[in-house]
């Protein structure tokens, strides 16, 4: 091992929103002993590159308005041809300051008040959120559940589109569920979209974090080049490399129209010049020149702590189910055949497991009787989650 995946490291009082914040989130009076495994955020450091590059930038004394230069988009380039067989050329490229943000921009930008976006729940609650909080008709097109695998019902996603739909946001892979979506399920996907006009959003975040025998599939990499014309596309390294507090996102799209569109969208928020941090920007090309390594042994850590709590919890709890995800580092957990509500399960686990997950119906109703648990974080620690998660249940 390279890397110090083994290594416990100390997030309290570092202002961690996972560590530091757990009285307000769960409307508890102390969480000093509470051990959190719920927001999607690892306990690991970042590659030594990385830090290396952001210790240059703090050395260099001078944070002014940054941008995404030639080295930069090389790096992108490299990283995705190389991990993802996906060509992307540098004018489809834009910064963002995250994946959300970036995500509400697209929304804002081509779609009107009252105007209809489709998503497919259980799955990341922004999807819902935001479109709700700017006046959007949100519709759903429930996944189908087979022995905890999930699939699109194509029948009632297309009579869903035919509702006058303006964009379909897909989670690619899948948050919660941990699926790598097949060829054919994108494939469908695109086909319905185009035949309904439908904008298509993917959310590629998770795409680096794929396990051995899966392989991601960008969806505009399936698209002919008429049909990418309606595909946008965010993802981002701070999933992947842990970076999320860096803030810096991508948003991809060949369609030279919806560039500009988003660029004056931007503009009129003041985001002009000020989409990425020299931060960001020095920390996205070092890690997708440098990261690969560590993202290896990164991804060999979280599966083998994923296994460890698979076959802990379904040992000493045989009405639990949990199915190993293809992707992500996200423990989708059915506890429905205990018979607890969601909220009997919740105090349990923090009153008396003195662990922290997260309920199911964070991401809709199609989530209850789910908890999702992160196991981002060194393997003495994954076991003492999951120790204290049997200790109250079994």
């Amino acid at each position: 091992m390279i890397y110090h995946f083994n290594e416990v490291v100390n997030r309290k009082q570092t202002r961690s929103v996972k560590w530091d914040t757990m009285e307000d989130v769960y409307h508890i009076d102390d969480a000093s002993d509470v051990l959190p495994m719920w927001i999607a955020d690892m306990d690991f450091k970042a590659p030594q590159p990385v830090i290396e590059a952001l210790q240059k930038c703090v050395d260099h004394g001078v944070f002014g308005y940054s941008y995404l230069d030639e080295d930069c988009k090389n790096a992108i380039q490299s990283w995705f041809h190389k991990r993802h067989d996906w060509h992307i050329e540098k004018g489809w490229i834009l910064a963002h300051s995250g994946v959300v943000p970036a995500i509400a921009s697209i929304i804002e930008t081509f779609t009107t008040p009252k105007d209809s976006v489709l998503i497919t729940p259980p799955v990341y609650p922004p999807f819902s959120n935001l479109p709700s909080g700017m006046n959007r008709q949100l519709i759903t097109c429930a996944l189908v559940e087979d022995e905890r695998n999930y699939s699109i019902d194509f029948e009632d996603f297309e009579e869903k589109l035919k509702q006058g739909v303006k964009m379909f946001i897909l989670c690619n892979p899948h948050n919660p569920g941990g699926i790598v979506w097949s060829k054919d399920t994108l494939e469908k996907v695109i086909e319905l979209c185009v035949k309904y006009d439908v904008l298509i959003l993917s959310d590629e975040i998770h795409a680096d974090l794929v396990f051995t025998d899966y392989q991601h599939i960008p969806l505009d990499k399936l698209a002919s080049e008429k049909e990418a014309q309606k595909i946008i596309t965010c993802t981002a390294p701070t999933k992947t490399f842990n970076l999320a507090g860096i803030h810096a996102a991508l948003i991809i799209s060949p369609n030279k129209d919806i560039r500009q569109a988003l660029e004056s969208n931007f503009a009129a928020h003041g985001l002009g010049v000020n989409r990425i941090s020299p931060f960001g920007a020095a920390a996205l090309e070092s890690a997708y020149t440098h990261g690969e390594d560590w993202l290896d042994e990164l991804i060999d850590i979280v599966s083998s702590n994923m296994d460890y709590a698979i076959s802990e919890i379904t040992k000493a709890i045989p009405q639990i189910k949990i199915k190993k995800p293809q992707a992500t580092y996200l423990l989708w957990i059915d506890y429905r055949e205990t018979g607890l509500t969601e909220e009997e399960m919740m105090r349990k686990l923090l009153e008396q497991g003195k662990v922290a997950l997260e309920p199911g119906t964070k991401y809709g109703e199609e989530g209850r009787g789910f908890l999702r648990m992160n196991v981002a974080c060194a393997p003495q620690t994954a076991k003492d989650g999951v120790q204290r998660f049997i200790k109250v249940l079994s």
